[in-house]
């Protein structure tokens, strides 16, 4: 039996559309020690997971915002924390963190702080990069500790900050659940794909960072020298209806298809020939480890995350980010060498298994758990202040 004095924790995050950071909780709260544990979850839209934490049996709260550091939810937040009885909040990216921090600290929890990507990157203007990583510095200093999901990742925190104090554990997946030889529905056929095509696959947010704009103009290059081929966006964004448009204006819509989010991604992903990630910047893209368990042949950007994942020409092929032509010179590469695409799928698999397992990462973010309540005797002191 599960006792009543489980810790409870709070883990927030900005949306509840699937994607990397959404996944990321989704297998975090499945993989929590219950008997120790007790995970509340607030997200900041509703979404696919929120239907799914549901279907979990998991607790979970939506207070609408779209906004960082808005401060009309602020209170709100902190009612809930104290009609929870939260003990210990973490934070998964910064949209999140800028609308819990203020709550958590005037009732003296302790707040952890998964940084799954930076808000700053280089294509963006540069007082607004400095606004960011003014932001950044900011709510970093504030946090009992920072989690960073990549080496390279923490090493740009300490390049901008200076001063970055982090422990880095690395997303993992579930190896059962994201396993070849686990997949019985044929994707394939549903979406009328036959076998002599080969099929690309773009799977996450529709969004500026992740490129799906660049993806449908390497591959228009790719058609003009490999006909039997598709490829199949799953994921929503903003840019959605900008993708479908682009596709249209260039002629290359009967070979494309778009799909809204699904859950059944592992049969998604085995369905697939060649996995790509066009990616501006990234934290440690689970999209990416994913794709990488189901075998997949994989293409990346060059940037934070994706370099510690991808050994070029080994177990997948990386490129320049925002570099149209060498995206489609890769993808070409990968549907003229069929050998080529096994090569690298055998070589990602064995990548997943030896350092990216959901369960090790939990172990290691329970471990932050409980360091971070260390040394918080006077917790219950100042809870009991807003509860009596």
């Amino acid at each position: 039996m599960i006792p009543a004095t489980r810790i409870k924790v709070l883990e927030t995050i900005r949306q509840g559309l699937i994607g990397g950071g959404e996944s990321h909780v989704l297998s975090l709260v499945q993989n929590l020690e219950k008997s120790v544990f007790e995970p509340i979850v607030l997200s900041f839209t509703e979404g696919q997971m929120i239907n799914s934490l549901n279907s979990l049996g998991i607790k979970n709260v939506v207070i609408p915002t779209t906004k960082a550091f808005d401060v009309s939810v602020w209170s709100k937040v902190k009612k809930l924390m104290i009609r929870e009885n939260i003990q210990l909040v973490h934070a998964h990216g910064t949209r999140a963190n800028t609308n819990v921090f203020w709550a958590a600290a005037s009732l003296g929890i302790p707040l952890i702080y998964t940084v799954h990507g930076w808000s700053f990157h280089d294509d963006q203007h540069v007082l607004v990069k400095r606004l960011r990583i003014w932001s950044e510095l900011y709510l970093t200093r504030q946090m009992r500790f920072n989690i960073s999901v990549s080496e390279t990742n923490q090493r740009t925190g300490k390049k901008h900050f200076g001063k970055f104090e982090s422990i880095v554990v690395n997303n993992g997946i579930d190896l059962d659940r994201f396993s070849p030889s686990n997949v019985s529905t044929d994707v394939r056929s549903e979406l009328g794909i036959s076998s002599s095509q080969l099929l690309i696959g773009f799977v996450g947010r529709m969004t500026w960072q992740k490129q799906p704009l660049a993806l449908i103009r390497a591959f228009k290059k790719l058609l003009e020298q490999v006909q039997h081929v598709k490829l199949l966006f799953v994921g929503e964004g903003e840019l959605r209806s900008e993708a479908e448009k682009l596709a249209e204006s260039l002629n290359v819509s009967e070979h494309i298809l778009f799909e809204n989010f699904r859950l059944d991604m592992p049969e998604v992903l085995n369905a697939l020939d060649i996995y790509c990630l066009p990616s501006l910047w990234e934290g440690l893209p689970i999209g990416l480890l994913e794709a990488m368990s189901m075998g997949k042949a994989v293409i990346a950007t060059a940037v934070d995350g994706s370099t510690e994942i991808i050994t070029h020409n080994e177990n997948g092929l990386l490129i320049q980010p925002g570099d149209t032509d060498q995206l489609a010179s890769a993808l070409l590469r990968l549907c003229s060498d069929r050998n080529c695409r096994l090569k690298l799928g055998t070589h990602a698999i064995a990548t997943i298994q030896s350092r990216y397992n959901v369960i090790a990462m939990t172990r290691q973010i329970e471990e932050v758990y409980k360091k971070a309540l260390d040394g918080h005797e006077n917790l219950n002191r100042k809870k009991n202040e807003y509860y009596n």
